[in-house]
C-alpha cells in the first residue's frame, strides 16, 4: 500500500473513499449505541463535515478513529447526559392472521420481555450483541469499530447471551 501524505485526505476522491467505506459502519454504531431517535444519520453527517474541515489535520490511517470519536462525542454533548436506552420500531399489525389470541398475547409478552432483558444491557454489551446479531458483524469487524480486542467482543457477546437467556429464556 502506498504511503499517503496528510494533505490526502483533503482530495475529493479520497475523502469520498473514507465516506463509502466508513458512513455506514459510523451510522449502524451511532444507532445501536443511541437508538433511531437520536438522528444518527444526521451525527454521520456532521462527523464527516468535521472531518473535511480539519482534513490537513487527519492523517488517513486515523481517519476512522476520528469520525468514531468525533460522532461519539457530538453524540454526547446533544443527549447532554441523558440515558440512553434502544427502542425499536413498532411493527405494522397484520391485517389478518390465524394465530390465536392467546399465541399474540404471548408473542407480545415475549417481545416485551426480551427488548426489556436488551435494554437492561450494559451499553457495551448491547452495542457488541446488536452489530454482531442484527447487523451481522464479524467479531473482527466489531472489534475494529470499537477500539477493543477480539477476546472482549466474544466475552460481551457471550454475557449479553448469558444475561438474556436468564432473564428471557431459550432465545
Amino acid at each position: 500500500m502506498e504511503e499517503r501524505t496528510v494533505d490526502n485526505i483533503c482530495e475529493e476522491k479520497l475523502f469520498n473513499e473514507l465516506f463509502r467505506t466508513h458512513s455506514k459502519d459510523l451510522h449502524d454504531f451511532l444507532y445501536y449505541k443511541y437508538g433511531a431517535e437520536h438522528n444518527p444519520k444526521d451525527i454521520v453527517q456532521e462527523a464527516f463535515l468535521k472531518l473535511w474541515d480539519n482534513c490537513h489535520k487527519v492523517i488517513f490511517e486515523k481517519a476512522r478513529s476520528f469520525l468514531f470519536t468525533i460522532a461519539n462525542n457530538q453524540m454526547l454533548n446533544e443527549l447532554s447526559k441523558k440515558k440512553t436506552v434502544l427502542t425499536y420500531a413498532q411493527q405494522k399489525p397484520k391485517q389478518h392472521t390465524i394465530e390465536s389470541p392467546e399465541y399474540i398475547m404471548e408473542e407480545n409478552e415475549y417481545m416485551d420481555k426480551l427488548q426489556s432483558a436488551i435494554e437492561s444491557l450494559t451499553e457495551e454489551q448491547r452495542v457488541t450483541f446488536l452489530l454482531n446479531r442484527v447487523e451481522g458483524k464479524k467479531h473482527k469487524e466489531i472489534a475494529e469499530m470499537l477500539g477493543i480486542s477480539r477476546k472482549a467482543v466474544e466475552k460481551r457477546i457471550y454475557t449479553a447471551l448469558k444475561k438474556l437467556k436468564d432473564q428471557v429464556g431459550d432465545i
